[in-house]
């Protein structure tokens, strides 16, 4: 049985950093991917980073890249984010996802994670 756990949120400042981590018990796919996504109150589930093929491949959504970055650690089954120059509007909560069954940063994932809470004040 998978279970994908987040963890890292928190309350930060514009401009600051944060790491997000998210361990994947019973996932074991490479060839998968694993991404995070965010949800924002009164906004639609949002693709924010993959990692595919065991981490040979990264995408990164539009709104976050060269921000953030993805890294996967697929000894110990895990993801992580590192996000740094944060703005109002990373807010939101933030979910792993694992196994995607259509595009890497499209929300059609197989297991995905209660999610961790991430709010940047101005």
């Amino acid at each position: 049985q998978v279970h994908l756990a987040e963890s890292g949120g928190a309350s930060v400042q514009t401009g600051g950093s944060l790491t997000l981590s998210c361990s994947a018990s019973g996932y074991t796919n490479l060839k998968s991917c694993m991404a995070w996504f965010r949800q924002a109150p009164g906004k639609g589930r949002e693709g924010v980073a993959a990692s595919c093929t065991g981490g040979l491949y990264t995408h990164y959504g539009d709104d976050v890249n060269g921000r953030f970055t993805i890294a996967r650690d697929n000894y110990k089954h895990t993801i992580s984010l590192q996000m740094s120059s944060l703005k109002p509007e990373d807010t939101a909560m933030y979910y792993c996802a694992a196994e995607n069954r259509d595009g890497a940063l499209s929300p059609s994932y197989e297991y995905w994670g209660q999610g961790t809470q991430v709010t940047v004040s101005s």
